[in-house]
């Protein structure tokens, strides 16, 4: 049983968790994941470690409730147990195996969408701890949505943001921030390292091939197993068929065939929505029972 030791809501449903596990904070890499099972019988979720603190025994993770098991974790309260917490797992950022030195000469920005703002810390968190300069976009649809903006800026270079409908930063998308960075700057960049939305990853892969910029794209959403058993996380690298769990989740996002991965990670949406809706319905039947009506 691992226990959750503070909670605290970052923005509407989303939902930030330091779960007691200390062995896994102790292994941590930025980039790695866990697993999550609430309950005997829950489901397996594969949750992006979002920091980690040796010291203390504890690993930081950020839910968003978008189905059934998600609404389960983030029903959780401080103080209550989850099952099981498995990790670390999957391969840490290729970026923990170079030098100090190739690092501070890298010219590196982190594009980070919504929720994948909260994996995107971590390695921002890491470099800085390493001495390294990196500069940090973080999208979201608005001002509200924003999450991890001071933390950020606590160990990055610079952190710009785009919302969708211009409440704060940059009014658009993360690639038309980008763009505008390169374009109309100065700025410059030989690595780009993108989390987020898989719709917006295939874009900003997009741009950066006309900006030639080496790009790494990280595929945390489309896990499930996270063991590399079930099969269900497989995508074509190239030529090449690879496992996001065990392979990844990071990838080089120019090789990435994004069109497949979204079919694959809608395939799941629809059978969680389904296991969502019969969540709602045996909630509704519990108050009828209760309420007498």
């Amino acid at each position: 049983m691992f226990k959750i030791v503070s909670k605290r809501l970052l923005a509407p449903h989303i939902y930030l968790m330091d779960i007691e596990a200390p062995r896994v904070a102790k292994a941590a890499l930025p980039g790695q994941f866990v697993i999550v099972r609430v309950h005997e019988k829950g489901e397996r979720i594969p949750l992006t470690i979002a920091d980690y603190n040796a010291e203390a025994g504890t690993v930081t993770i950020v839910t968003q409730t978008v189905g059934a098991s998600t609404r389960l974790i983030c029903a959780k309260e401080e103080g209550e147990f989850l099952l099981d917490f498995v990790g670390p797992l999957g391969m840490p950022s290729e970026l923990v195996n170079e030098t100090d030195e190739q690092l501070r000469a890298r010219k590196i920005l982190f594009i980070a969408g919504g929720v994948g703002t909260a994996p995107v810390y971590p390695q921002v968190k890491y470099l800085h701890g390493r001495g390294v300069k990196v500069d940090v976009i973080i999208g979201a649809k608005g001002k509200d949505a924003l999450i991890f903006q001071d933390e950020m800026k606590s160990v990055a270079n610079e952190v710009f943001v785009a919302t969708d409908d211009g409440s704060v930063g940059f009014k658009g998308l993360v690639t038309d921030l980008l763009k505008d960075l390169v374009q109309n700057r100065g700025k410059q960049y030989d690595l780009v390292v993108t989390i987020g939305p898989m719709i917006m990853m295939k874009f900003v892969a997009a741009l950066t091939r006309e900006l030639n910029i080496h790009t790494i794209a990280s595929l945390n959403t489309l896990m499930v197993d996270g063991t590399g058993m079930c099969g269900a996380c497989r995508v074509s690298i190239g030529n090449e068929i690879k496992f996001t769990c065990v392979d990844g989740p990071e990838f080089d996002a120019h090789l990435v065939n994004f069109d497949e991965a979204m079919r694959r990670q809608n395939m799941y949406r629809t059978i969680e929505g389904v296991k969502d809706k019969e969540l709602e319905e045996k909630d509704h039947k519990c108050k009828i029972g209760r309420d007498g009506k």
